[in-house]
């Protein structure tokens, strides 16, 4: 059942995010039939209705308010690669978390507001270093003063043990959350960050 309303929602939230002009009066999603039944076409009001209407969960709540400091930390030690990495490749990488994990900050808020709660404060990362994979302030200190491959090397330790940290918490939240956008965003942090994990592991080696 999760897939298929997972499936509905990403087009859902496709539609609008992907083009400025309005959806075709006759957009439709198949819905997967039960076994030994046919497909069904969904208009796109029929989809968005389809949609379980459960409040998001306690854990839903805390992995939203937790993984946007969690990406704070990541946007303000990327901040710091165009001054001090010597490798191009690390340079490119800190641009794209800084330019992903940035916007996605603001998501997350608006997510948190929209279900009435409120918004969080990006700049409190500071306390909350005991989350899966954040740095500690003697870290980002360190971080701050390398230049060259040396900040190379303890930037890539550091946003690789990070974003192992970020997969760890998407994971416990596909577990014990209900919430399907809560849901896509943590696909959504498995799928890229054990991308760029890779990528990051082959320029250490």
């Amino acid at each position: 059942m999760r897939a298929w309303l997972t499936v509905v929602a990403i087009a859902l939230f496709g539609v609008s995010a992907c083009s400025e002009e309005p959806p075709a009066p006759d957009h439709t999603i198949v819905q997967p039939g039960l076994p030994g039944e046919p497909n069904r076409t969904l208009s796109a009001e029929e989809a968005e209705s389809a949609l379980p209407d459960t409040e998001p969960n306690d854990e839903d709540v805390s992995y939203v308010r937790n993984m946007i400091i969690h990406h704070q930390q990541a946007v303000e030690m990327s901040a710091l690669a165009p001054e001090r990495a010597a490798d191009e490749r690390v340079r490119g990488l800190a641009s794209r978390i800084h330019d992903v994990q940035g916007p996605e900050i603001g998501m997350m808020n608006r997510w948190l507001t929209g279900h009435d709660l409120p918004a969080v404060n990006p700049t409190e990362a500071h306390a909350h270093a005991d989350m899966p994979g954040m740095a500690t302030a003697e870290e980002l200190a360190a971080l701050t003063a390398a230049r060259g491959p040396e900040f190379d090397r303890l930037f890539l330790e550091l946003m690789i043990r990070h974003h192992e940290g970020a997969i760890e918490m998407a994971r416990a939240v596909q577990v014990s959350g209900v919430d399907v956008r809560v849901q896509e965003m943590a696909d959504d942090v498995i799928a890229e960050q054990a991308d760029e994990i890779r990528r990051m592991r082959e320029m250490q080696g």
